[in-house]
């Protein structure tokens, strides 16, 4: 059983405890039989220590009844069950505990607010958003109304309602947490990018600044203002806008590198791309960047310039990548000279092998990694927080 499940149980136990240790204490007020009630407790609390938290769980429940002073410890009863993934049975708890008289207003918000995360987790969205709103126009508690404003934008989120979602968190939730904000930012584009599909771009340049006044560490809001120019034959300008990227966040330096060889393709300027390659080498050494750069001076100059670059920048940082490059172009200069070299096919074969099987993107946050760059990491689901893997085995 997790140390954290154990932990919980462990105190919803002790405050079960407590409850019917003051209820053994009134027994001449209360009609059921306290030593009963004792019973069921350490019974319970025998299946705990023994590592069966299932009936623990039920014991506990059948022992304590409904009354102000447990409604607490029901909350977490219920909350246990729905993070062991039996929202179901949580749903039984909250509803039980939103039947009784005797909740005071606040109770009653915080049974609610947990409800709706038992229907959110259920995949129940519109019945979480009635009680999620319910809660926000009439709690009169600031707290219980944040916590369901956080919750509405994380519905609104998972069921791709960006408007929505924004207008939800606008503005203070997007004040307050930088989570939120960064979140903002993306479904700002998200809605950009709609628009941009719908040749709408006058609107998506819109979502596009307001996603950088909000963010201004927003790489995507960048990048899609790029092809926005692109789309219109503006090159030079998405060049201008894509290196601003590598002074939001160095890291991303990979992403801009096939929208810059484009555009200068299309510009027929590759002398300018060059230039531009060299200039951004300075800043960081990236495997894709230092392959590009290779590739574009072999056109120019022949195999021996881009052996004699990706050479020299090998012995500055190693790289698996630039390495199964090199022999690429050893492959090529073999070809030229005579027969073909086994060995180098063969170390050739080694090195397309590890690198196909390495991801080329990982977030940051919970680790999750994999090929294709995720705005939102499909595990944790958090926005903006994947980056492209560098180093020796990176890109």
């Amino acid at each position: 059983m997790p140390d954290a499940l154990l932990l919980v149980l462990l105190v919803a136990a002790v405050a079960i405890g407590w409850w019917l240790g003051r209820r053994e204490r009134q027994g001449s007020h209360d009609p059921a039989p306290p030593n009963t009630l004792s019973r069921d407790y350490f019974v319970g609390l025998n299946y705990l220590l023994n590592e069966q938290p299932d009936r623990a769980i039920e014991t506990f429940v059948n022992a304590l009844e409904v009354n102000s002073e447990t409604v607490d410890t029901h909350i977490t009863l219920g909350n246990l069950f729905r993070t062991r993934g039996e929202a179901d049975r949580a749903v039984k708890i909250h509803q039980n505990l939103l039947a009784r008289p005797t909740l005071t207003a606040l109770q009653s918000d915080q049974v609610q607010l947990e409800l709706s995360r038992d229907f959110l987790h259920l995949g129940l969205f519109d019945r979480s958003e009635r009680l999620l709103q319910q809660l926000i126009n009439d709690s009169s508690h600031d707290d219980i109304r944040h916590a369901a404003k956080r919750l509405l934008t994380d519905l609104f989120d998972r069921e791709g309602e960006w408007q929505a979602a924004f207008d939800v968190a606008y503005p203070n939730l997007i004040r307050q947490h930088e989570d939120i904000r960064r979140a903002a930012a993306h479904w700002l584009c998200e809605m950009a990018d709609q628009e941009r599909r719908s040749a709408s771009p006058g609107l998506a340049r819109k979502h596009l600044r307001r996603a950088l006044s909000i963010d201004p560490r927003c790489v995507r809001a960048n990048l899609l203002l790029a092809a926005l120019a692109q789309d219109t034959g503006h090159y030079r300008e998405a060049i201008r806008i894509l290196m601003r990227i590598p002074d939001q966040d160095l890291d991303m330096m990979p992403i801009i590198l096939e929208p810059l060889h484009h555009a200068y393709a299309m510009l027929d300027d590759e002398a300018g791309l060059v230039d531009c390659l060299q200039r951004l080498l300075e800043r960081a050494h990236v495997t894709s960047l230092i392959i590009l750069l290779a590739e574009t001076q072999r056109k120019r100059h022949g195999l021996q310039v881009a052996i004699e670059l990706v050479s020299e920048q090998l012995n500055r940082a190693p790289s698996l990548g630039a390495l199964d490059y090199l022999l690429d172009l050893y492959q090529h200069q073999q070809q030229e000279q005579g027969p073909p070299d086994n060995r180098l096919q063969l170390l050739k074969q080694h090195t397309h092998t590890l690198l196909t099987a390495r991801p080329r993107h990982r977030c940051q946050r919970c680790g999750f990694a994999g090929q294709p760059l995720h705005w939102q990491c499909p595990s944790c689901r958090s926005w903006g927080t994947t980056r492209p893997i560098t180093g020796i085995e990176g890109e």
